[in-house]
């Protein structure tokens, strides 16, 4: 499936689609992921209309050099639903695309956009429902260093690529070559994309953490999915909890042996929990 363009002002978007029936579903991927992510769970929803977008600063959408906040993800999505002429549609978000997706829905009912202020398309377009699955987005201070150790990945130095080449042989020699593997694979996401290089650099401290939504989900007032994983050691179970207990039409799925990656354990199981929702 080819990724499509967007040539939006004033940042390009890229996004799959597939399908042509029911309401249209747009899907948002989470932290160092793209559309593709999303790939398991269209196989099994082949009579909806669905769009899986690559965020700002993501797989082949623009990747502006930016301090993110998730109110630049939150126009970024409604200037590519205006784009796509969605007059009315249902959010699905996974971590980062599920915090992302909540704060599409308060700005919905408030307007919030913690942004100067812009030429946007038209205002924020009809929500009809909405699927978070390992929503990302709530206030939690034991976040705080969790990621430190990967700052050093962030160097744009030769040195670290040398160093790096230098311990491969190692990691083999001790049994650690997938860990390797993982590594680089961190090294060269963080490195192309400005999103993840901001995050590191520029939320080091719980002051930091300025546009998480759990005060504002009681504005969410559409119909709402929240999906979580009972193993997830990134998401906390108490983070689903949260938004499930402070958005008012809010409903809750448990995954019990499913991790972070269930997007890509669970596709089928996920669609069908998602069709009965919409």
């Amino acid at each position: 499936m080819q990724k499509q363009r967007l040539p939006l002002k004033p940042y390009n978007a890229a996004y799959l689609e597939q399908g042509t029936g029911g309401i249209p579903i747009v899907f948002l991927h989470g932290f160092l992921g793209d559309a593709s992510n999303w790939l398991p769970v269209m196989a099994h929803l082949p009579n909806h209309r669905c769009f899986a977008l690559d965020l700002l600063g993501f797989g082949e959408s623009a990747k502006p050099d930016l301090r993110y906040s998730i109110w630049h993800q939150v126009e970024f999505v409604q200037r590519c639903i205006a784009a796509l002429e969605l007059e009315r549609f249902y959010l699905v978000g996974h971590s980062y695309g599920g915090w992302t997706a909540a704060a599409y829905a308060i700005a919905c009912t408030t307007g919030k956009l913690s942004l100067p202020e812009r030429d946007l398309p038209q205002p924020l377009n009809a929500l009809a429902g909405l699927t978070l699955i390992a929503p990302a987005g709530i206030r939690d201070d034991q976040f705080v260093g969790r990621y430190n150790h990967l700052r050093p990945l962030l160097w744009e130095s030769p040195w670290v690529d040398l160093g790096l080449k230098a311990i491969a042989p190692m990691s083999r020699w001790l049994g650690q070559q997938q860990t390797f593997e993982e590594i680089m694979r961190v090294r060269q996401a963080l490195l192309a994309q400005p999103v993840a290089k901001s995050f590191l650099r520029d939320r080091l401290r719980p002051e930091d953490a300025v546009d998480t939504v759990e005060q504002d989900l009681h504005h969410i007032q559409v119909p709402t999915l929240v999906i979580a994983a009972e193993k997830d050691d990134t998401i906390p179970l108490w983070h689903c909890q949260t938004y499930a207990s402070r958005i008012s039409q809010a409903q809750m799925h448990i995954f019990p042996a499913a991790d972070h990656g269930l997007l890509q354990t669970e596709g089928a199981a996920i669609a069908q929990v998602l069709l009965k929702h919409v």
